[in-house]
């Protein structure tokens, strides 16, 4: 007997429509690996009806007050918390993520990210006005920069939409938003809490693949390109908007180095260290992934690290034990299993190394150490729940392995000297350092990296400037 599957569909200028041509892709669960439901596989019809509607959109929006829109936003808060659980249900059936830490870890941080950036639309501010010229008063606008193709990725679906939407419409764009085409249920949720509060065509919502996605970003209409994803992608996404010199901002990969010197609580660091990297699967640009211990306690800091990861457990979202869930998809699967297929003959699996069960994509908690520098697993992203360990004699050496790498979104020091703490945090090449801890993230605290992590910042008064350009405006006094 086979069940029917729910059917999602675009929101595009205040109503859900089905793709124009009426294609459909599958959406499946990955902790069962079965589909629940069928999306839109949106084509140039759908991208072209959805910018226009934020096109027409724009004018009013653009010219509502900041006290306006920060009203929008503040009942956009306030809609999630009252329907948080029809989020958290959603979102469940998207990743497999465990239901009371998807409750507790991520609605909370969304409504209040929501929240800030509604109280960042009445705090724009710029210099002062003044007399540069004799007779000439010169003044600074700071104005949105119009329709905003944003492409959001898999691994956290809600939080990386409100990530896209709220700094970009607290300063008065609109925009077209694309969820990954594996996790769309919790984002055509939020179009309808959305659409119930915003003017028609202020957000729109159009499902799909990566040619949906490419569609978007090659448009004309949009002013900025916005995306969440991987290092291909960005490049993909930067090239393409060069054709016409959009805006970009890219949050890319990561492979956060976690430098551990001889003199940490070793206890402690590992408790926080594989919560961080195994958490959400690993499925994070931030994770704690690479650990560089020094190597006084470095065979100390394995044992207590595989033992860890030994006693934490992933499973289905209704148990409560379960630190994370699934992998999301075959490909992800996929792709860790083959980087501990490929380690080199010098490594050694300290726990973990297999897939649990047979059912939905469940990998088990790994730590691998005996690497090099050199190695596949320490130069490119895993995104899964595995953590690498490597030994150094000294701070340049931390330095330089951490640095080594092409990516440069988020690391982390632990020592008790605060001196060194100040050192590592100037030398690190990231875009985060955390001193003594890992991966906890505020709304008024930027996030974003260099090198190939990308450019541009989320969250903070720097993500909320972003989304808007800057103007000078000169007029005579003698007029």
């Amino acid at each position: 007997m086979s069940t029917e599957l729910r059917r999602l569909r675009n929101y595009i200028d205040g109503e859900f429509r089905d793709a124009a041509d009426g294609r459909t892709t599958e959406v499946v669960n990955p902790a069962t690996g079965e589909a629940y439901a069928t999306a839109p596989l949106s084509g140039q019809a759908d991208v072209d009806a959805a910018m226009e509607a934020a096109a027409r959109a724009f004018p009013a929006w653009r010219d509502t007050t900041p006290a306006e829109r920060q009203k929008a936003l503040l009942k956009i808060a306030d809609a999630f918390e009252e329907r948080a659980e029809e989020l958290i249900a959603a979102e469940v059936e998207n990743t497999g993520k465990p239901i009371g830490l998807t409750r507790s870890e991520e609605i909370p941080p969304m409504v209040d990210q929501i929240r800030f950036f509604a109280g960042a639309a009445r705090m724009l501010e710029g210099r002062s006005a003044g007399e540069y010229m004799e007779g000439m008063t010169s003044i600074i606008r700071r104005e949105p920069v119009g329709v905003c193709a944003q492409v959001a990725p898999w691994n956290y679906p809600m939080m990386m939409a409100v990530w896209k939407f709220a700094p970009a419409m607290a300063a008065g764009n609109t925009v077209v938003l694309k969820p990954s085409d594996t996790t769309p249920a919790s984002t055509v949720l939020m179009a309808e809490i959305i659409g119930s509060i915003l003017p028609e065509g202020v957000f729109n919502v159009i499902c799909g693949d990566r040619d949906t996605g490419r569609m978007m970003v090659e448009h004309e209409t949009p002013a900025m390109a916005s995306i969440t994803g991987s290092v291909r992608a960005g490049m993909s996404v930067a090239e393409s908007a060069s054709k016409d010199l959009k805006r970009v901002h890219l949050e890319l990969g990561g492979k956060a180095p976690v430098v551990v010197f001889e003199d940490t609580d070793i206890a402690k660091a590992v408790e926080d260290i594989s919560m961080a990297g195994f958490f959400n699967a690993g499925q994070d640009c931030t994770a704690a992934t690479r650990v560089l211990v020094h190597e006084s306690i470095h065979d100390e800091f394995v044992a207590a690290l595989a033992k860890a990861a030994a006693e934490t457990k992933t499973g289905q979202p209704d148990d409560e034990d379960v630190l994370y869930g699934p992998l999301n998809n075959p490909n992800q699967l996929q792709q860790v299993s083959g980087f501990i297929d490929r380690l080199p003959a010098h490594a050694k699996v300290e726990a973990g190394g297999q897939r649990v069960g047979d059912k939905g994509y469940f990998y088990a908690p790994t730590v691998v150490s005996g690497l090099k520098q050199t190695d596949e697993i320490v130069q490119n992203e895993v995104f899964g729940p595995v953590i690498t360990v490597q030994s150094f004699t000294d701070e340049d050496q931390a330095v330089e392995y951490a640095n080594g790498v092409q990516y440069a979104l988020a690391s982390s020091v632990w020592t008790k000297d605060h001196a060194r703490a100040m050192r590592m945090s100037k030398r690190l090449d990231f875009g985060c350092v955390w001193i003594n801890t890992h991966i906890p993230l505020v709304a008024e605290m930027p996030h974003g990296g260099f090198k190939k992590s990308g450019y541009g910042k989320d969250l903070s008064a720097y993500g909320f400037e972003d989304y808007t350009r800057i103007k000078h405006v000169m007029t005579s006094l003698d007029a």
